[in-house]
């Protein structure tokens, strides 16, 4: 093999391999990104976007408006949607799950909540009525809390959905 033969089949194994970095590098850039969207569930009225990525999480914490108790679900995103985690009560009464289903459990927190887990249910239609005499809070990734009263206003009927995409 000539020497001129040599370096070319060295430029085109170089070539290949950072085709092959290259490629690795936008897939693992690219997936499980998305887009956390709240929208007004009747005019479709975008209220805000928030950049997430599979796995990530939510929560919406509210005072219930009957047993006047603190209640936060918790959610995980996934590719297909927005999955029901779990729900933390601090008090029993109508409105709030009493009994459990197949595969979800009941612990206590140290706080003295009532956690039920378990659920791993997708909600394709998430909807949140926004209080008018308290309000409900919105946790991502367990950053600073959102107050959804002052984002889409008291009363507001918000639709939340997640947006899957490769990010390129």
């Amino acid at each position: 093999m000539t020497k001129l033969n040599q370096h070319k089949k060295l430029w085109i194994m170089a070539a290949a391999l950072l085709l092959i970095v290259a490629a690795a590098a936008i897939i693992f850039y690219a997936a499980g990104h998305g887009r956390l969207i709240l929208s007004n569930a009747s005019t479709g009225k975008v209220y805000a976007e928030y950049t997430v990525g599979d796995g990530d999480t939510f929560s919406v914490g509210f005072v219930h408006s009957v047993n006047k108790s603190p209640l936060i679900d918790y959610y995980t995103l996934k590719p297909d949607g927005i999955y029901v985690e779990k729900t933390v009560y601090y008090g029993f009464g109508a409105g709030v799950q009493t009994e459990l289903e197949d595969g979800q459990t009941l612990e206590y927190g140290d706080d003295g909540s009532m956690i039920v887990s378990g659920f791993d249910k997708r909600m394709d239609n998430l909807i949140y009525f926004v209080g008018t005499v308290s309000d409900h809070t919105l946790t991502i990734n367990d950053g600073e809390g959102i107050s959804l009263r002052d984002l889409c206003g008291r009363n507001a009927e918000v639709r939340f959905s997640y947006k899957h995409f490769l990010r390129l």
